[in-house]
């Protein structure tokens, strides 16, 4: 047509992970389908998140909403240990990282990154038209030396790393950070199911931003919502970039009752983090080498067959995992934890495809 910008014309837009129920024709019966393919925390959110979506009210709903999301900053501000003024509200992780982009980079301003990693990252870049240097992880996904000299605006670290499930330490991201001269924005997508997080960093250095989601272990993917965390002369920075009511009153309401119930959300994950351990340990006795992980999914290696052959008989059984046909990851799986029953059900048909 030649409406579009060219970069817009020539770009392939991020594709998600399949949703079996999102057409209302043709679609499987829930029960039947194991969804194993977008790292969705198997488990409902807090109790406390549906009594507070029951008490939005109309009037709530015919204002607009807070444009900062008060509440919550001062919420997530109490659980990481810093001043609300160190929060924004986000409409997702995703929302943040559009951000980002629009604040720091353009064509003569380059984003960094090691890969693989997160796919929407270099499709936010082509839309942003601004130039892009990916540094290779080697096969342990350790933190590229060279990543430090790009001389990048904008550095981003996903960690844990998707899809690896790879955790690059604090003290490493400590030195990176101290080394760039751009802002280092480590994406803590799912730092929920890790042992330790930068927000320690976000404190100490001015360079530094630290995405959160409410989408992992708080079980919130559907209401989109998701935060930064970095010191108030970036947050304020970020805040003339994002949309004028980028959260709305829902979200915000669901959110912060989610971030308050501490107890309720350490006990989810530490169901998920247990049924990590028992999925990697049955897959390792089916011939796969799977990675050590500290999200709520696994990244496998197909040892005994091809893993695209698997993906698809595994699709045909209505089990839904993820396959990326992207360099060092063709011959493996990303395989989202999901509760007991839905890992066995996975392992019985694992097991009969192999045996094929």
């Amino acid at each position: 047509m030649g409406y579009f910008r060219d970069n817009i014309e020539s770009v392939k837009g991020y594709e998600p992970g399949f949703q079996p129920f999102a057409s209302l024709e043709d679609r499987p019966k829930e029960a039947e389908v194991v969804k194993l393919n977008t790292n969705e925390n198997p488990y409902p959110p807090s109790p406390r998140v549906m009594e507070a979506l029951a008490g939005v009210s109309g009037e709530q709903l015919r204002r607009y909403p807070d444009p900062v999301g008060e509440e919550f900053r001062r919420a997530a501000g109490e659980v990481n240990g810093v001043p609300a003024d160190f929060i924004m509200c986000c409409n997702g992780g995703d929302d943040l990282l559009t951000i980002a982009f629009r604040a720091f980079c353009d064509e003569n301003r380059a984003v960094g990154y090691p890969i693989p990693t997160y796919s929407l990252y270099p499709v936010l870049a082509k839309l942003q038209n601004c130039r892009v240097i990916e540094v290779l992880y080697d096969e342990e996904f350790n933190l590229p030396a060279k990543l430090a000299g790009t001389g990048a605006a904008l550095t981003i670290v996903c960690n844990p790393n998707a899809p690896s499930g790879s955790f690059v330490s604090v003290d490493e991201l400590a030195g990176l950070a101290d080394e760039l001269t751009g802002v280092l924005l480590i994406d803590e997508a799912y730092v929920d199911y890790a042992e330790k997080n930068c927000t320690e960093l976000a404190k100490e250095f001015d360079n530094v931003i630290v995405l959160r989601s409410m989408s992992k272990g708080y079980s919130l993917a559907g209401i989109r919502f998701g935060y930064a965390i970095a010191q108030p002369g970036l947050i304020a920075g970020l805040m003339k970039v994002k949309d004028s009511y980028n959260i709305d009153v829902v979200a915000i309401a669901a959110a912060t009752a989610a971030i308050k119930d501490q107890d309720y959300f350490k006990e989810n994950v530490a169901k998920v983090k247990a049924e990590r351990t028992r999925l990697a340990e049955q897959l390792r006795n089916l011939g796969f080498d799977a990675m050590k992980s500290s999200t709520n999914f696994i990244l496998a290696k197909c040892t005994n067959a091809k893993a695209a052959e698997i993906y698809e008989k595994l699709t045909r059984r209505n089990i839904y995992i993820r396959y990326f046909a992207y360099p060092q990851l063709e011959d493996k799986l990303r395989i989202t934890v999901g509760t007991a029953e839905q890992n066995d059900k996975l392992l019985r048909a694992l097991k009969e495809i192999l045996s094929e």
